[in-house]
């Protein structure tokens, strides 16, 4: 059940079709976050373009994502060394 949706990111309209109602909160929560950063930058780059701009939130956005993807990692490899120490305590157990 697609949906046509109109989010406003840096003053400019895009119109959109999202494919549940879950996507379509991820997409206004997105343009919500983005366009908090956009104003933070304006005000704190004055004079730069818009594009300059979303570049900058692009970039900051990308690194915070990919931040987390390494967290994600080393809590997967924390996951798989607590779920082997745990088999080994068990078998240690039955001994």
């Amino acid at each position: 059940m697609d949906q046509k949706i109109s989010i406003k990111i840096a003053g400019r309209v895009y119109n959109l079709t999202a494919s549940s109602p879950d996507q379509e909160e991820l997409y206004r929560l997105a343009a919500e976050v983005i366009n908090k950063r956009f104003n933070a930058y304006t005000l704190s780059h004055p004079g730069k373009t818009a594009a300059d701009l979303l570049s900058l939130v692009a970039l900051n956005e990308t690194v915070v994502r990919l931040g987390l993807q390494k967290e994600m990692e080393r809590f997967k490899e924390a996951e798989k060394t607590l779920q082997r120490d745990l088999e080994h305590y068990l078998k240690d157990q039955e001994q």
